[in-house]
């Protein structure tokens, strides 16, 4: 049978992954500008690949607009992420 409590636990640990993925890919691409992610060089040069924006003018209006407007995209990327760790044996240096 279907048990809903073991579902919701089953989906929030799913959620918790994500979150804790999309942590863990910022704090390692943002090294050095923790504290202002937008001005991470690794970072702008993403966006500027990404939206074809020119990473010298990415401010935090244009990475805040972008994470927020493609956040569908960066699930699937941190799912992929995750598969990937889980693929090459969850650990990894860095």
């Amino acid at each position: 049978m279907f048990d809903c409590d073991s579902f919701g636990r089953s989906a929030l640990s799913v959620t918790l992954k994500k979150m804790i993925e999309g942590i863990r890919f910022l704090w390692r691409a943002s090294k050095g500008h923790r504290l202002r992610p937008w001005r991470s060089p690794y970072l702008r040069w993403r966006l500027e690949t990404y939206s074809g924006k020119w990473a010298g003018t990415v401010g935090l209006k244009d990475f805040w607009a972008l994470a927020w407007g493609e956040k569908r995209q960066a699930t699937r990327f941190l799912r992929w992420l995750g598969e990937m760790r889980e693929i090459a044996g969850g650990r990894e240096k860095g």
